[in-house]
């Protein structure tokens, strides 16, 4: 073992020393020929500007273009290395622009140099626009508005533990701004797509609102999410009083009894607040038959409960009197 971990060291090692003196060979060639001129193809960023303030883009400005550049060897180079933290760009000026213009590039370039920008005592020279040869121009009337912000969020609790309500969402709506047309097909946003596993107390945090594209902005790119997560528990609830729907006028409807309790199953800070008028116990006075003396009242409890069982009593009995005139 020890002297196959010898050999692989040496094979390396030689490797290294390999991949070292081919770089520097490299290196070496570019500064030999470096008196020679040459072309060469490099991508530089473009830049829109001057848009009017009631003006947005219909569509997007592609962000690079594929430029040939003429240079010595050594200044292209340079170039190369360089463009990354370097000011090089092609700038579109689009003052004056109220709705649709195509620029021919090699063209604009031709009677604008100016507006291909290279750095101070960058010694290259720009050639012509490879690739795209025009850019399309499409503006629309800017525009805002506020719209409401949805949860893309999965929540999965542990065993025991249950969300009490909807994930809550700070801020709840978010002003968007953009080109008219875009803005008039869109009605809400919504977070970013995620899975929050394992969830067993009360969660606040940050997440990103899913992009729409370039073309819109947002007053806000992130938004707090909260979740109310409580351990599950269960609580008598008693003197809940029944309502009778639907009354005639100069009808007397009288259950009996007139309140009943239930169980409720749900989050334990959640139930240890809830108040018996919360939770609706109704008859409907439609259902009412002379003949039949007791019903089975309809019970609807909060949307952030999980459920309920052992109504009591299960039937009440509904008498019905006139009014004496």
């Amino acid at each position: 073992m020890q002297l196959k971990s010898n050999l692989d060291s040496t094979f390396l090692h030689k490797i290294g020393l390999t991949s070292g003196a081919f770089g520097l060979s490299i290196l070496l060639w570019v500064f030999v020929v470096s008196e020679n001129e040459y072309t060469m193809i490099i991508d530089l960023p473009i830049e829109a500007r001057n848009l009017s303030v009631q003006k947005a883009h219909k569509e997007e400005v592609p962000s690079y273009a594929s430029v040939k550049i003429r240079g010595e060897g050594r200044d292209l180079f340079k170039t190369y290395i360089l463009k990354p933290f370097t000011n090089f760009k092609l700038v579109l000026d689009l003052e004056g622009i109220s709705k649709d213009y195509e620029f021919i590039l090699n063209e604009y370039f031709e009677k604008f140099p100016q507006k291909v920008v290279f750095p101070l005592n960058s010694n290259i020279s720009f050639v012509e626009v490879i690739h795209p040869n025009r850019i399309k121009i499409s503006l629309d009337e800017f525009k805002s508005k506020k719209v409401p912000v949805l949860s893309n969020i999965t929540t999965i609790t542990m065993p025991g533990y249950t969300l009490v309500g909807n994930i809550k969402l700070e801020p709840e709506f978010i002003k968007i701004a953009g080109p008219e047309e875009e803005l008039a097909l869109i009605n809400h946003l919504e977070t970013v797509k995620d899975t929050l596993n394992g969830l067993n107390s009360i969660i606040e945090l940050d997440t990103r609102i899913k992009s729409l594209g370039n073309l819109i902005n947002y007053s806000n790119e992130t938004v707090k999410i909260k979740l109310n997560i409580q351990q599950i528990s269960e609580r008598i609830i008693v003197d809940i009083p029944v309502e009778i729907l639907d009354v005639p006028t100069k009808i007397r409807v009288f259950p009996s009894p007139q309140t009943v309790s239930l169980t409720v199953i749900g989050g334990a800070q959640r139930i240890a607040k809830l108040k018996p008028k919360e939770i609706k116990i109704r008859i409907n006075f439609q259902d009412w038959i002379i003949d039949k003396q007791f019903y089975e009242p309809s019970v609807t409890i909060p949307s952030d409960l999980i459920e309920w069982r052992d109504l009591s009593p299960r039937n009440l009995e509904v008498a019905v009197a006139r009014e004496v005139q």
